[in-house]
């Protein structure tokens, strides 16, 4: 007979469990990217919108006072009009008797519609210079502006004072305005005017460049003549008052829309207009000023009983706003005059060489320039949305947060009371009979050559008559020989082809001899009397499963400390309050007890999900047993070592548990005792370990946000606060663990860094869960540096 061997240096060919673990990392590539995707949308959001409040790249500063020797004499003494033809600096002035009303620092949802109304009712446009932040964020204002026949400018995008700033912002203060103007109404505008400017005399050796620079890109800036002083709140009659022009001449007046409550503002407008047309005024916009200036064949401006918004030839005497529309290659987009839109009484003739007179410094938006602005305000918008929204989610997150600190404070002292109850009402705690009949500890083993002889060699040592099974399935580095070899009593040694770990727990619990159960991992080192204790509950015959007290083994590294922190702060004291509240969600599967027959009933261990202690914990709940925990059983367990295997660990934790909540759902409408999980356990588990810990982010990016952008000190002060309530839950766990406090020194270590991976994990679980992954068991690597109890300090 013959036989085949292998060719020399063949490759072996991959085996099911490799190409099935091979599989699962591709697949989970593309959701740790969409996982980090969506913090950066949410960081993205954050920034659009503080940049849109002026938290980002606010700059405050207002210049006052200073020297005007470099400005020409004649800018000086010039009217309210500048513009720059062919590089050459002219002023004009409003004709007399009429009126050119402007408003500044808009839109607003409150103030700007019913501005619009009063001028809507008394037939007369006027001129809007809008920061464009607001403009993204109101666009149907804006839109409703323009179409009423009214005008816009440019009030840069922040609000900011020009003279401080260099060429590079203010390009950007100025296409970032043209951008939203194109997107909220399908506009870009060659009119300008300056924060914190006034009349033109104001002007100084600062601002003198800005504005030429400005003119030199085809804008006309735009003065005041008359300034209202309404955001002094003066009164209607005051505002009226400072607001008319002296001796018949014609003015830009200012007045505001926007900057706070401006129901003056709308009361004295309309007093205002009727004044003043009684008086003969006409009133118009600033492109309507500068066509009657310059011989406009139709004439402009409205007055008292006449229209306006005539139709005049594009380019015919348009050497003020409508000058610069050539000039506009140095602007977003490629521009082209609107047609004539608006005015009830505007001309019938829509050609396409008609413009709207008192929109003519206006351009219709062509091009990138119009896509772009309808991206930026979709942007704006979903920024406007999710917002508010995060901030609601951030006050849930915050009060979830504290109220789980305070329950657990509040649930874990009175259990720890219960349970170590010496004397008083009652009497010493008593689970009931002591608890002295043989049990059976299951051991499943998957290459575990590293750690298999400390596990049992801890259960030799055991005070409670045990048989111990271990049930290796299918290693290949010898866990099963070096199981066999140790010689040690009343051990059995069950080999099984590779299946996973519930199958292997559950040719354990078939092959049980006692009625007692206790399952623990291969890496895990129980004390001498953790059986003896965690099997007392057993008395109780409503109990059908117990919780030990699982310890973190190698804890002095930086990693294991933060991981000794989790185990006693988070797992621990969440267990007492489960306890108590009799909604225990996990037995841990370092350390576990169960009656075998209730295991049989609820079906063994499932392979449904990837947290297996989970889901048969809460399949115990629903078979109207009681779980409880007991902290005086306490086991060793080694805890992964290096950052990616802690992610591997507990991304598996936190996807398994969302599986078996998914499977368990119908428990929420369970009757009786067996529904008592699905109405108190199941709605805690979601909102303390999946909801609050995947919107937590939310607390660090807004803190870091607010450090950053808005106070940091407040911010920094808030931060120290929550960490000191964490210090002090932490503390109190610890105290009730009788655990050193020194590794509490990790503890703000662990928020800035620990917490965060946490936080990854469980978002990237999320998607995983969303996206319908599915995941396989992951082997840790495991070093067996944890031994006896004995040796952890």
């Amino acid at each position: 007979m013959t036989s085949t061997t292998p060719s020399r240096g063949r490759r072996r060919a991959p085996t099911k469990m490799e190409r099935a673990a091979g599989k699962a990392a591709a697949l989970q590539k593309p959701r740790v990217i969409l996982a980090l995707l969506l913090l950066l949308g949410l960081t993205s959001v954050m920034l659009l919108d503080g940049y849109l409040r002026s938290e980002i790249g606010n700059d405050a500063r207002v210049r006052d006072g200073a020297a005007y020797d470099k400005v020409p004499q004649k800018i000086l003494d010039g009217g309210p009009l500048l513009t720059f033809t062919g590089g050459t600096a002219k002023t004009q002035s409003v004709p007399n008797k009429t009126i050119v009303l402007t408003f500044d620092d808009g839109p607003t949802p409150t103030w700007t519609p019913q501005i619009l109304k009063v001028l809507d009712d008394n037939n007369v446009e006027a001129t809007f210079f809008m920061v464009g932040s607001m403009v993204s964020r109101y666009p149907g204002v804006v839109k409703d502006l323009v179409d009423q026949g009214n005008e816009v400018g440019i009030h840069t995008f922040t609000h900011v004072d020009l003279s401080y700033q260099g060429a590079g912002r203010l390009q950007r203060e100025l296409k970032q305005t043209q951008l939203a103007l194109a997107g909220a109404a399908g506009i870009t505008t060659t009119l300008f005017r300056a924060p914190y400017s006034s009349e033109i005399n104001a002007v100084d050796n600062y601002s003198w460049p800005v504005y030429k620079e400005i003119g030199n890109l085809g804008y006309t800036s735009v003065f005041v003549d008359t300034d209202s002083d309404d955001w002094k709140k003066p009164g209607v009659s005051k505002i009226v008052q400072w607001a008319t022009p002296k001796n018949n001449k014609g003015a830009v007046v200012l007045m505001h829309d926007a900057g706070g409550d401006r129901s003056e503002t709308v009361k004295a407008l309309d007093t205002y207009i009727k004044k003043m047309k009684a008086k003969g005024y006409s009133f118009t916009t600033v492109s309507g000023a500068m066509a009657k200036l310059n011989g406009a064949q139709n004439g402009a401006g409205r007055t008292g009983t006449a229209g306006s918004g005539q139709a005049v030839e594009a380019g015919v005497g348009q050497t003020g706003a409508g000058a610069g529309a050539g000039a506009l290659g140095e602007q977003p987009g490629g521009a082209q005059s609107a047609p004539g839109s608006g005015s009830a009484n505007s001309s019938a003739d829509n050609s396409s060489n008609k413009v709207n007179i008192e929109q003519s410094g206006q351009q219709k938006a062509t091009g990138s320039t119009l896509y772009e602005g309808k991206a930026l305000i979709y942007a704006v918008a979903v920024a406007e949305w999710v917002l508010p929204l995060l901030s609601w989610l951030l006050l849930v997150v915050g009060i979830s947060v504290m109220g789980r600190f305070g329950m657990m404070l509040i649930l874990a002292r009175r259990h720890y009371r219960q349970r170590n109850r010496k004397r008083g009402k009652g009497g010493e705690f008593s689970w009931g009979p002591t608890v002295t009949r043989p049990v059976t500890v299951i051991v499943p083993a998957y290459n575990e050559k590293e750690c298999i002889a400390n596990t049992l060699h801890s259960l030799a040592q055991s005070t409670h008559p045990i048989e111990i099974i271990v049930v290796d399935d299918g290693s290949t580095d010898g866990t099963k020989e070096i199981a066999e070899s140790l010689g040690l009593p009343n051990v059995r040694v069950i080999r099984q082809e590779n299946a996973g770990k519930p199958a292997a727990l559950n040719n354990g619990v078939r092959n049980a001899s006692y009625d007692i159960v206790v399952m623990m991992d291969g890496d895990t080192v129980f004390e001498p009397d953790a059986v003896h204790q965690l099997v007392q509950p057993f008395a109780d015959p409503g109990i059908g499963a117990v919780a030990g007290n699982a310890k973190v083994g190698n804890r002095n590294t930086i990693i294991g400390a933060w991981q000794h922190i989790e185990y006693v702060m988070g797992f621990n004291l969440d267990r007492r309050m489960y306890d108590l509240l009799r909604c225990m969600p996990t037995i841990p599967g370092a350390i576990g007890a169960f009656r075998r027959d209730a295991v049989l009933e609820v079906g063994g261990m499932s392979e449904d999900t990837l947290a297996e202690d989970t889901d048969i914990t809460i399949a115990m709940h629903r078979a109207g047993w009681r779980v409880v925990y007991q902290e005086h059983a306490r086991a060793w367990t080694e805890a992964p070592s290096s950052l990616k295997q802690l992610w591997s660990q507990r991304y598996r934790w936190s996807y398994g548990t969302m599986q078996a909540l998914w499977k368990h759902r119908k428990s929420l409408t369970d009757k009786g005792p067996s529904g008592r999980f699905g109405r108190i356990g199941m709605p805690l588990v979601v909102i303390f370990q999946i909801i609050t810990p995947v919107l937590a982010p939310l607390i660090d990016v807004f803190t870091i946000y607010s450090m950053i952008f808005v106070d940091f000190w407040t911010s920094l002060l808030a931060w120290l606060a929550v960490l000191v309530v964490q210090l002090v839950c932490a503390a109190y766990a610890f105290r009730l663990d009788r655990e050193k406090y020194r590794y509490l020194a990790m503890l703000p270590l662990q928020q800035l860094a620990y917490r965060q991976m946490m936080y990854l994990v469980l978002i990237h679980s999320s998607v995983t869960a969303l996206t319908g992954g599915r995941l396989r068991w992951q082997k840790l690597k495991r070093t067996g540096e944890v031994g006896t109890p004995a040796g952890v300090s």
